[in-house]
């Protein structure tokens, strides 16, 4: 499964994708604005943004994109590696194609 990341801690990039890792995830983290960004996310099966910590540009740009493709989004307000480990967890244990959640 391929994970996107949008937002959190620029010092914590290689966490979340070791977390990611550990769901048997490959995750690509964006936490700053880069150009290009819209090609670069590709097609993943899930996009995880961490709203705390993101332009309101970027995440509608992500959102945007996640709905043209039909990518399942998961909200998360708080970047720490507690919630995205739940967030994780949490979709996985429902299997879901399709969650628009808000946590």
């Amino acid at each position: 499964m391929s994970v996107v990341i949008v937002g959190g801690n620029e010092r914590m990039v290689c966490q979340y994708q070791n977390i990611c890792k550990q769901y048997g995830c490959k995750a690509k983290v964006f936490a700053k604005e880069n150009g290009g960004f819209r090609k670069k996310m590709g097609c993943p099966d899930l996009l995880i943004l961490f709203t705390n910590t993101v332009s309101h540009k970027m995440v509608l740009s992500a959102s945007q994109e996640a709905k043209r493709n039909h990518i399942p989004t998961l909200r998360i307000h708080s970047s720490s590696a507690a919630a995205l480990h739940g967030a994780l967890a949490d979709h996985l244990k429902k299997g879901e194609k399709v969650c628009w959640t808000d946590i």
